[in-house]
């Protein structure tokens, strides 16, 4: 079992290499907490209200995280 700090650690280096392409396009990203193998984060920027909103999450992200953190069970938008 990976410490949560070490989790906490992988996620920001997978976040930090989405981010370039989120910030292309206006966006970002925030990582607000990794809890029951659920990655919670918010969307920020042009990525509110994006129509490719679902596919950034799940194709993008989700799929990132997995390849480091395999119990990783979901990515959560906090629209906060």
């Amino acid at each position: 079992m990976k410490k949560e700090k070490d989790v906490k650690s992988i996620i920001l280096d997978v976040l930090d290499s989405i981010r370039p392409f989120l910030n292309a396009d206006g966006g970002d990203i925030e990582f607000i907490k990794y809890e029951d193998d659920y990655l919670y984060i918010k969307l920020l920027g042009a990525c509110v209200g994006c129509t490719f909103i679902d596919y950034t999450i799940e194709d993008n992200i989700y799929e990132s995280i997995k390849e480091v953190l395999p119990e990783c069970k979901g990515v959560i938008n906090l629209e906060i």
